[in-house]
């Protein structure tokens, strides 16, 4: 069954999304010719289409950046909190399987949205002439890579794309929650998730600030620096280490706020 949640959201969304990286890539080209030659010339005509051109550029990326936020919590906020989750809620599935369909599907497009602003950017700046060059650099550093770090920097690839998942997933998990517990109110329910999405976001920081205070001045922190100092390890064991307590701190953050979307789903949710 989340397959099929799956294939649902993708088409609601993609109906969205796919047309503006259409755009974005569209723009970048456009935003390419100005740089390479209409903002380059006399004609007072040509300098204005360039300069709307490279605006033009610059307001797709926004566009593209925000849009993926927005069909992130409009999904959530629509399918499950409003009319349809009266529809949503009485389907053979679990909540769990509910919420699982939007942290994938917006992670996914996340995921596209930084490609897609990052191809946007080279075919904006690049340069048709030394195409063939920077392809031939890219292709020694390539062996250079895989020739001595071929291991260590597929598994720091691996643990950054866990990373980058579990911060994307954790980031939506803020927001659910947030709709969730407003949505557990009688009336003003956007008012109150408005407001517990800054209660939450000032206490994850307080705790993260309270967190930082104790390692730098508890035991564990000359505990840490007695461990590392015995066991020596290198530069790419520190980055893995590193790379480790990033992924359980996601992992932990996430799922404090999983739990809480859950919960407020399952037991708390006013559909009324």
């Amino acid at each position: 069954m989340l397959r099929k949640l799956l294939k649902h959201e993708f088409r609601a969304t993609g109906r969205i999304m796919l047309p503006l990286y259409l755009i974005l890539l569209a723009t970048s080209i456009g935003a390419n010719f100005s740089t390479r030659g209409l903002l380059e010339t006399d004609l007072k005509v040509l300098d204005l289409l360039g300069g709307l051109l490279v605006m033009a550029f610059a307001v797709a990326i926004i566009a593209v950046c925000v849009m993926s936020m927005v069909v992130m919590v409009q999904r959530f906020y629509k399918n499950l909190l409003q009319d349809e989750g009266y529809v949503m809620m009485t389907l053979p599935v679990s909540v769990h399987q509910q919420v699982w369909s939007k942290l994938i599907v917006s992670a996914v497009w996340f995921a596209l949205t930084i490609v897609m602003v990052c191809l946007a950017g080279l075919i904006m700046a690049v340069d048709i002439d030394i195409l063939e060059g920077i392809g031939e650099v890219f292709h020694e550093i390539f062996q250079h890579v895989t020739a001595y770090y071929a291991l260590n920097g597929t598994a720091i690839a691996a643990e950054f794309l866990v990373v980058c998942f579990l911060g994307c997933c954790a980031m939506c998990l803020h927001f659910y929650t947030a709709l969730a517990i407003g949505h557990s109110f009688s009336g003003h329910k956007m008012a109150w998730s408005v407001a517990w999405y800054f209660i939450i976001q000032f206490a994850v920081q307080f705790v993260g600030g309270m967190l930082v205070v104790l390692l730098d001045e508890s035991w564990l922190h000359h505990l840490l620096l007695g461990w590392t100092d015995s066991w020596k390890i290198s530069g790419m064991a520190a980055v893995h280490f590193g790379m480790c307590v990033l992924i359980v701190g996601e992992l932990v953050y996430g799922a404090v706020f999983y739990l809480l979307t859950t919960y407020f789903l399952k037991r708390r949710l006013n559909l009324e």
